[in-house]
C-alpha cells in the first residue's frame, strides 16, 4: 500500500488537515520517500519530483526537510495519543478499555504501515527542540497505557508487578506492527489488531483468571 493508497482511507487517513493542496502532496511525497529510502538518504529533490513540483516549490510551503520531517511526526504522534486516550477515556473494564486501545494503535499501524514507520522509527533525526516536543507526546501516550493498566490492579481485573514496564512493553508491540505488516499477508489491519489485544490482556492477567 503506498501513501496514496492510505490518504484514500477516508476519516481514518493522517494528512486531512494538511492544507493547501500543495503542502499535502509534498508531505506525502516524504513519508514514501522516507520509508523508501530513510531520512538521511532522501533529498528534497527526492520529495519534489515524486510531488511533480520543483524543488524550490518545496520551500514555499516547509523551511527544510526536517520541517517535513517535524510535521508528519507530530501528526502521527498526536493521531496516536488520541486513539489510546478515546479507549482510556471510554466505558467499560479495564481489560474492555485495554483491549480496544489495543485493537485500535495496532490497526492504525498496520493499515498506515508505512507512515506508522516514518512517525514512529526516524525520531532520532529531528533536531533537539522538535525531539522534544515529540517525546512528549510520547510520553502522553505512555501515561494513557499506563492509567488503564493501574485501573486494572486496582480493580484486581490485572496481576502487573511493574506497570510502567508493562505499559513500555505494551506500546513496543503494537509499533512494531508498523515495521513488519505486509498488506499482501494473510491477516487485514483489524486481524491483527484483535490478536494483539488478546496477547495484551494474556500478558497483564492473573493466571488463574487467564484459564477461567
Amino acid at each position: 500500500m503506498s501513501t496514496a493508497e492510505e490518504t484514500a482511507r477516508g476519516d481514518d487517513q493522517p494528512w486531512a488537515e494538511v492544507g493547501p493542496e500543495a503542502a499535502r502532496r509534498l508531505l506525502v511525497a516524504a513519508v514514501e520517500a522516507f520509508a523508501e529510502r530513510g531520512y538521511h538518504a532522501t533529498t528534497t529533490r527526492d520529495i519534489a519530483g515524486r510531488a511533480g513540483m520543483s524543488p524550490a516549490a518545496l520551500y514555499i510551503h516547509y523551511k527544510t526537510k526536517e520541517e517535513l520531517l517535524h510535521r508528519i511526526s507530530r501528526i502521527g504522534h498526536e493521531k496516536a495519543l488520541e486513539i489510546l486516550e478515546t479507549a482510556a477515556d471510554g466505558d467499560g473494564t479495564p481489560s474492555e478499555r485495554l483491549a480496544a486501545a489495543v485493537r485500535s494503535f495496532v490497526r492504525w499501524h498496520a493499515g498506515h504501515h508505512m507512515t506508522a514507520r516514518v512517525v514512529q522509527y526516524e525520531l532520532d533525526a529531528l533536531g533537539d527542540e522538535h525531539r522534544t516536543e515529540i517525546v512528549g507526546l510520547r510520553r502522553r501516550s505512555d501515561d494513557t497505557v499506563r492509567r488503564i493498566i493501574d485501573d486494572g490492579v486496582r480493580t484486581g481485573e490485572f496481576d502487573v508487578p511493574y506497570v510502567p514496564g508493562t505499559a513500555l512493553a505494551v506500546l513496543s508491540l503494537c509499533i512494531d506492527v508498523a515495521r513488519w505488516f505486509n498488506v499482501e499477508g494473510r491477516s487485514t489491519p483489524d486481524e491483527v489488531g484483535v490478536f494483539y489485544a488478546d496477547l495484551v490482556l494474556r500478558m497483564v492477567t492473573a493466571p488463574d483468571r487467564a484459564r477461567k
